[in-house]
């Protein structure tokens, strides 16, 4: 079932503190509406930091996915994440299907993962090629259930660059990974740029209709592209599409996916600036600034402009442990 009117309904819920407030153990006890409440109740201060794990990690020796929640993020979304072959570099060796945990057990953070609905290709050539679409990244039911054993909090179902996602595609693989899963993971969808698709690019990445479509096929928050990031994409716009997705119910989430998270800190700032004069609930930086990650000084940077050196720092020194 999809949880229902998140945004407007998170005030009636007195036990679930907000993201900003909440330790591993506290994160660990919630399930997916919580989790959604404790997001809409940090009004909109909430970080999702992206990374890669099949690459070589930053620090060689640590995953880049510990050093994004070290530098403030509060979701930490994994991408070309395999939930049937998991890798992700530096992770101290587990089981499999325990990769997720683990994770979560170093960082006490959300773990997303985005799914793509995609067919995978054939080709033999492209063994060696770790950027390939393997089965175990397609948006499918299978591996939306797979996700949920894993202990994966939240879904993202996008397409990345020219991989060739459309809007109709991210519709019918929500309603199959939703009927699947029920209310056992947070989906989200929506793509940061066009991702191959040119007819679905600038103010077209995106319509109203499709936020409805999303938001009746299971979408608990909406993802849209921030500010600055893709041609035509203005701060109005956004604003607008948010205002939407609200009332109907959903979250959202503005995000960096263009490689912008490689710029200097003043044009993170003020992308971060912009994002938030739109309303959204989270704040999406991506993993392109090095391979695999942004810079980290550009995740402590878009933080602190949305939520100051308080909450940041907060974030970045409170223990696992607790």
């Amino acid at each position: 079932m999809i949880h229902d009117n998140v945004y407007y309904n998170y005030r009636r819920v007195v036990m679930t503190k907000r993201i900003l407030d909440c330790s591993a153990s506290d994160l660990a006890g919630y399930n997916a509406g919580q989790l959604l409440e404790a997001i809409a109740g940090s009004e909109g201060r909430v970080i999702a930091g992206e990374c890669i794990g099949i690459t070589q990690p930053l620090f060689t020796d640590i995953t880049n996915a510990e050093v994004v929640a070290a530098m403030g993020a509060d979701i930490l979304l994994l991408n070309m994440f395999d939930v049937q072959n998991p890798v992700l570099q530096a992770l101290p060796k587990v089981e499999k299907g325990e990769t997720v945990r683990e994770l979560k057990r170093l960082t006490g953070r959300m773990i997303g993962i985005n799914l793509e609905p995609v067919v995978c290709g054939e080709d033999e050539d492209q063994e060696d090629n770790p950027w390939r679409m393997t089965e175990g990244r397609r948006a499918t039911a299978k591996n939306g259930l797979l996700a949920a054993d894993m202990g994966v909090d939240m879904v993202l179902l996008t397409g990345n660059p020219g991989n060739g996602v459309g809007n109709r595609a991210i519709m019918d693989s929500l309603a199959a990974i939703r009927s699947a899963v029920g209310d056992r993971l947070i989906l989200a969808a929506g793509k940061m740029h066009a991702a191959g698709v040119i007819s679905e690019g600038a103010s077209h990445i995106i319509t109203k209709e499709d936020i409805k479509a999303f938001r009746e096929n299971g979408a608990d928050v909406i993802l849209l592209p921030a500010p600055g990031t893709v041609p035509g994409i203005t701060v109005e716009f956004v604003r607008e599409m948010v205002d939407y997705a609200h009332e109907l119910g959903a979250l959202t989430i503005t995000a960096i996916g263009t490689s912008q998270e490689g710029s200097d800190t003043s044009v993170i700032r003020q992308i971060a600036l912009w994002c938030k004069m739109t309303g959204t609930d989270i704040h999406h930086i991506g993993d392109s600034g090095y391979v695999g990650m942004a810079l980290p000084e550009n995740i402590m940077t878009y933080s602190v402009a949305v939520r100051g050196i308080r909450h940041t720092y907060h974030r970045m020194a409170q223990s696992v442990n607790r």
